[in-house]
């Protein structure tokens, strides 16, 4: 049995679960794989695009799935994450949880008996690397000789595409405000993972260098869930790494433009750059269901 906690944990099949991603979207498979199985799906954190693309995922795919918030949950009122993992271990084929904290995903996957598949922590957001990288491959063709660029907040986002560039062998470059840096473990396994796969890992503060000759830009917000305490200083630290018209001079001129979503628009992005030609979002958006469904079929069938 394995587990989806990071990118890490899919390394070596990243291309095998792109290409089933790439099969369901394009109606290859057929039938319902996943008859029969269920899937329990914990959100300790609000979602829309997470929560519909596993709940529609396992339907298509002929399962079934049940939503626990965290007021559904005895965990809720002191429950051990343990022994939730323990028992819904008898009750279903697989868990997905959105959850505030890294370390509850692991314990909840130390204790289960069945796959754990993370829906997003403060440290990565595996299932939205995957699907970010159907789309780029859907517009480039493939990732060698490709740079794709994160400004602003180096956040779990930031963390998963980093360790997912590099297995990948396409180049990525972050540029941040000192302070706002990917996690440091998590840049270091990707630069050592980067050498074997002929790529370049670079942090920078500086946006030119980061940005220059880069296929892709790619953004989040900048005041995440749980950072509200801190946003106007995050808002005044962050402000010239916003992605706009001059920003986008900097990339290549067919270069596409990325965003993970929700957006604040007029923050990370303006509006003439979310809406404009250069923006695949809603492709991207799309894409979460299709790889969400390659997810659900590697590691419950």
């Amino acid at each position: 049995m394995s587990n989806l906690l990071s990118i890490s944990d899919i390394g070596d099949d990243v291309l095998e679960i792109l290409d089933l991603a790439k099969k369901f979207k394009n109606g290859k498979i057929q039938g319902k794989p996943l008859e029969d199985k269920s899937l329990a799906m914990i959100f300790q954190k609000s979602s829309t695009r997470t929560r519909v693309s596993f709940d529609i995922g396992m339907y298509q795919l002929g399962g079934h799935s049940l939503f626990l918030s965290q007021a559904d949950l005895q965990m809720g009122r002191g429950e051990p994450i343990a022994d939730t993992a323990k028992v819904l271990s008898r009750y279903v084929d697989g868990i997905m949880i959105r959850a505030v904290s890294h370390n509850d995903v692991e314990n909840l996957a130390k204790e289960a008996k069945v796959p754990v598949i993370s829906g997003l922590t403060n440290i990565e957001h595996p299932c939205q690397a995957l699907a970010d990288m159907q789309t780029i491959e859907e517009y480039f063709n493939g990732f060698k000789n490709r740079k794709l660029c994160f400004a602003g907040d180096g956040n779990n986002v930031c963390n998963s595409l980093l360790l997912i560039s590099a297995y990948l062998g396409m180049d990525m470059s972050v540029a941040c405000p000192k302070g706002y840096e990917p996690d440091s473990e998590i840049i270091n396994k990707a630069i050592e993972i980067s050498k074997k796969t002929d790529c370049e890992i670079s942090i920078s503060s500086d946006i030119e260098i980061a940005a220059k000759d880069a296929d892709v830009i790619y953004t989040d917000v900048w005041v995440s869930m749980g950072d509200e305490e801190h946003q106007e200083k995050r808002r005044n630290d962050l402000l010239k790494y916003q992605v706009n018209d001059k920003f986008m001079k900097l990339v290549k001129e067919d270069a596409i433009f990325m965003h993970c979503l929700p957006a604040i628009r007029g923050e990370e992005v303006t509006n003439e750059v979310i809406d404009g030609p250069q923006s695949v979002i809603f492709d991207q958006a799309e894409n979460r269901l299709h790889a969400q469904k390659a997810v659900l079929y590697y590691f419950l069938k």
